[in-house]
């Protein structure tokens, strides 16, 4: 049953993609990805990576819903037509989608208990983790202790692209309110 709500939801990712693709109507783009996040949220409750998840539904459909949203009102809502075919970047892309592919193929089988996180990574954190980090939750230990500066990259991004956001929408309230 786990595996047909998985692939349900895997499905509506790729509507929503295609969907995306063909839209020119900024809004509804912005609200596409909004609902995409939403869908890869759900995705990985899924696969009880809960952390993962409200991680996912509080940047990609949250905050980043907002920032889009907030760029949107300094543009137009329509997107101009390109003014040739894509046709190279199009090519990249399923070039680099081939190589994640291809790399992937050799990976262990999903929760297998041999696999090499199974056998050194999570014993070590298990064994390890209160000692070295002084943090008895081993969640909590892995995220802001061992993945502290991935973290700190993270947030960090986010803050720049909302202070970005602000700057712009102040300098338009100016501009408008000077008559320019």
């Amino acid at each position: 049953m786990e595996t047909l709500i998985v692939n349900t939801l895997l499905s509506l990712m790729v509507v929503a993609v295609v969907v995306l693709a063909r839209t020119r109507n900024l809004f509804a783009v912005i609200v596409l990805f909004g609902l995409y996040s939403f869908l890869m949220a759900t995705v990985m409750v899924a696969l009880d990576a809960v952390d993962v998840a409200m991680t996912e539904a509080a940047v990609g459909a949250g905050i980043s819903t907002v920032l889009m949203l907030g760029a949107l009102h300094l543009c137009r809502s329509e997107e101009a037509k390109p003014a040739h075919k894509p046709w190279l970047p199009l090519a990249v892309t399923a070039a680099t989608g081939l190589v994640l592919v291809y790399g992937t193929l050799e990976l262990p089988a999903f929760s297998d208990p041999a696999a090499p996180i199974h056998t050194h990574v999570a014993p070590r954190y298990l064994e390890d983790g209160p000692r070295e980090t002084g943090i008895p939750n081993v969640v909590t230990a892995v995220l802001a202790s061992y993945r502290g500066f991935d973290t700190l990259g993270e947030t960090t991004v986010v803050f720049t692209a909302g202070a970005g956001i602000i700057a712009l929408l102040r300098r338009r309230r100016r501009n408008s309110r000077d008559g320019t």
